[in-house]
């Protein structure tokens, strides 16, 4: 069998929603000796950045390096090549930018189950924000 999938981009929050997301993506890269990143993405707050705010971000980002760390040995165990990113900016296009960057063929990313009787909040989140405005396919875990 050829690979179908041979960068798996798998955008988290440190939510336990990602848990489930994460194990499929852990099996479809085993499947297509596929590389995988994660990324974690902090929010930026508009406005100057100054000392405090460099501080806040610097706290963030050391906690996502924790965070990631963590969620990626399991990958890295398994001979699975794996790099961790952490973005600063708007969550959609730093995921959108970072998936044609790194030239991503797959997201695989956890999503909530949509609510039928107000379907107008399912289509403003993030999640399927995401699968619409990226090239590549995108699987959304719920």
């Amino acid at each position: 069998m050829i690979p179908r999938f041979q960068h798996i981009l798998i955008p988290l929050d440190f939510t336990e929603k990602n848990l489930q997301a994460l194990n499929i993506a852990f099996d479809l890269a085993i499947v297509n000796h596929a590389k995988v990143t994660l990324l974690h993405v902090v929010e930026q707050i508009s406005g100057e950045l100054d000392a405090e705010l460099e501080q806040f971000y610097a706290r963030l980002r050391s906690r996502a390096e924790t965070e990631l760390e963590s969620r990626s040995q399991r990958f890295d165990e398994a001979g699975i090549t794996v790099d961790c990113k952490i973005r600063i900016g708007h969550r959609l296009n730093e995921i959108v930018t970072d998936s044609i960057e790194r030239a991503a063929d797959m997201i695989v990313m956890s999503s909530h189950k949509p609510d039928l009787t107000r379907p107008h909040q399912t289509w403003a989140t993030l999640s399927y924000q995401v699968s619409v405005l990226c090239q590549c396919p995108v699987l959304l875990v719920k």
